[in-house]
């Protein structure tokens, strides 16, 4: 029996990457606000904008074995720079988002279901220009280690902390091969990462192969919060 795998934002990105993966041996639901990018892919899709729409709006299976929430920003400015709305889009978008949907799903998950969220870097290395981001993610993985807690051994939950990812929503910070470079150069494997690096990482989170793995963040950026090459 194929597993039904949902992805809250999978349309582009990390999310088509691991669409792409998932989608020879998976029943797999992409809930976007578009599909572009899915039409020669085989998954369902249905349009959800996770703050327009109510998660009860969406028409999923009785019985989810996995589930990845995928919206998220970017906002890099000091934070002098930022007024507290910007702090709240980023938690509206990145946590609440994902609360709420997480709270429609549960009832639904599986025996042995796997859940996967998305943090950053800069919550366990401390950047500058961060601060938004950075305090929304880190929401996230003390939600995602408290769930694990309360939900185990029935679902897991777990969280990726990539550095930067070529993906269509880092593109100003890629956009020309001096900073592509300068980009690269700061990581100790000398590149950014790239969709499948992330995607392939997910899959490994949401099959059996990670059975005994919850309540992690697991870092996938190039070895840039704990090497030191300096």
């Amino acid at each position: 029996m194929k597993k039904t795998i949902v992805l809250i934002g999978g349309s582009s990105g990390i999310g088509l990457a691991l669409a792409k993966i998932l989608q020879a041996d998976h029943n797999v639901i992409v809930a976007s606000r578009t599909k572009d990018g899915l039409e020669n892919l085989d998954v369902t899709h249905i349009t959800y904008d996770v703050l327009q729409m109510a998660p009860q709006t969406l028409e999923l299976p009785e019985q989810i074995h996995g589930f990845v929430y995928l919206p998220g920003s970017i906002t890099l400015r000091p934070v002098k720079m930022l007024d507290i709305d910007t702090f709240r889009k980023d938690m509206e978008i990145n946590y609440f988002g994902l609360v709420n949907t997480v709270k429609y799903i549960l009832p639904k998950m599986a025996e042995g279901g796997s859940m996967v969220f998305f943090s950053t870097v800069a919550v366990g290395t401390g950047m500058p220009f961060h601060t938004s981001v950075a305090g929304a993610k880190g929401a996230i993985e003390g939600f995602a280690r408290a769930l694990a807690a309360e939900y185990a051994p029935k679902i897991r939950s777990n969280v990726i902390a990539p550095s930067l990812v070529d993906t269509p929503l880092s593109s100003r910070l890629l956009n020309n091969e001096r900073k592509q470079a300068a980009m690269a150069d700061r990581h100790p494997l000398k590149r950014v990462g790239s969709t499948e690096d992330i995607a392939q990482t997910a899959f490994f989170l949401l099959s059996e192969n990670s059975s005994w793995i919850t309540g992690q963040v697991l870092g996938v950026d190039g070895g840039l919060s704990v090497l030191n090459l300096s």
